[in-house]
């Protein structure tokens, strides 16, 4: 298989790598929040996952939220089980790099927790993981798609999905800037913000 792939495109049948069945062996305990990074959560908390480019950065920003109780970096969307960050990057996995948020919905809600990278694994992407999370992001997308064309922005390529698989990272990802302060962290913005409390379009956003 060549590692010389078009990383802006997603692997066909076929090309996608093998991967394994054993998953990633992560440190129990986050490095900020000291909570669980896997499960059980617990109880009355929800998950949401998210990507929006390199997760060492996307991860900080849900971690110093309050009301996130913890969080975790890995793999999903993509094809291969259990993939390796060097398998991600090659573009032959299919995978996004997302961040899994475990939150308490009575101290944060979803719609409040709704980023120079290039690569199907850098994509933009909402899973949703629940019908309501699912109605809620594709409400903020039609508000926000508003607010960017009048600021003279493109269309949103955000793909908003049901959750897939979610496989952790490495160890040496979970948590990566509070381990390094220095570290590379992409997220920017577009100065423009977006509506937050759509509850009164969500019925109409099936």
């Amino acid at each position: 298989m060549s590692w010389f792939f078009n990383k802006t495109r997603m692997p066909k049948p076929g090309e996608a790598l093998p991967g394994r069945t054993e998953s990633m062996s992560v440190a129990p305990r986050h490095y900020v929040l000291d909570a669980p990074i896997a499960p059980p959560y617990p109880e009355g908390s929800e998950l949401a996952m998210f990507g929006l480019g390199c997760f060492w950065g996307a991860e900080r920003k849900f971690w110093e939220a309050p009301g996130v109780i913890t969080t975790a970096v890995g793999y999903a969307a993509g094809t291969t089980p259990n993939p390796t960050y060097q398998e991600v990057c090659s573009g032959l996995t299919g995978h996004n790099e997302v961040v899994r948020v475990v939150f308490d919905p009575e101290r944060i809600s979803y719609d409040e927790l709704q980023g120079n990278d290039v690569g199907t694994q850098y994509r933009s992407g909402i899973y949703a993981c629940s019908r309501k999370q699912r109605q809620a992001a594709k409400a903020s997308l039609a508000a926000y798609r508003e607010r960017l064309a009048a600021a003279g922005y493109g269309p949103i390529t955000t793909e908003i999905v049901d959750a897939p698989d979610f496989y952790f990272a490495e160890d040496f990802h979970q948590q990566y800037l509070a381990k390094n302060p220095g570290g590379y962290c992409g997220l920017g913005g577009t100065g423009v913000t977006c509506p937050v409390g759509t509850e009164v379009a969500v019925e109409q956003a099936v």
